[in-house]
């Protein structure tokens, strides 16, 4: 029988597109226009970096160790692993949703005081640039919270879910194992950054109407005022 800590290496794919979404999130950083970050423009996309490395690394020993590990020793260590990894992949996604935030409140601030500049279309751009960057950081918080997050992936009864899923309605013995995966969450995050509400996936725990309101709440402000603010200066 097919060891539960095993998900890590059957479901690798997602394990990855989630390093490789928090490198689109440290080009968006660097392709700001304005000035709109804490300190250096390089430090944000520094921080990130220094923790994605190893997390990636760490990634790989997992996914390579549980097609290798047999004895229940072994299965423990994976799981400690995969606890850690999970602590530091929080931490990075707490950093990108502050510095996501600080720079959504610069650009606020500069329209308000009227400092940022004469030209719409980078104020548009530089909005655009936020909005995409809140889609795939709460993607990422969604998906590492859900359940526990992929360290407890396929360890936690169904009832203990963050997230009802329409896949998890139906009766189907085929459907019965099925697990999340980083597009749903991802479908998910931008469904829910364009119309400030669930669609076909609905909130079951607090801190998932939490997440989903700070979603709603940073896409609403970003296209309501940063936007409209740009399209005015465009007209």
């Amino acid at each position: 029988m097919r060891h539960q800590h095993a998900v890590i290496h059957y479901r690798a794919l997602d394990f990855w597109m989630a390093r490789a979404a928090v490198l689109v999130i440290i080009c968006l950083q660097l392709l700001v226009i304005n000035n709109l970050s804490f300190g250096p423009r390089w430090l944000a996309p520094a921080l990130e970096a220094a923790l994605l490395l190893p997390l990636s690394v760490a990634t790989a020993w997992t996914q390579a160790a549980t097609r290798k590990a047999v004895e229940d020793h072994e299965w423990h260590s994976i799981g400690q692993f995969r606890v850690m990894i999970r602590r530091t992949a929080l931490t990075m996604t707490a950093i990108i949703s502050i510095m996501n935030c600080g720079s959504l409140v610069l650009l606020v601030r500069a329209l308000v005081e009227g400092h940022a500049g004469n030209s719409g279309t980078t104020l548009l751009v530089d909005a655009l640039n936020i909005w995409v960057t809140n889609v795939i950081v709460f993607a990422l918080w969604f998906w590492s919270t859900d359940r526990g997050g992929p360290p407890t992936c396929g360890l936690v009864k169904l009832a203990q879910a963050d997230f009802l899923f329409a896949q998890m309605t139906l009766k189907d013995r085929d459907l019965r194992n099925w697990l999340p995966g980083f597009v749903d969450y991802f479908f998910l995050a931008f469904t829910n950054a364009t119309a400030f509400s669930p669609t076909d996936t609905l909130p079951l725990s607090q801190r998932a109407k939490l997440l989903m309101m700070a979603e709603a709440m940073i896409s609403l402000l970003t296209i309501a005022l940063v936007a409209a603010r740009a399209v005015n200066i465009l007209a």
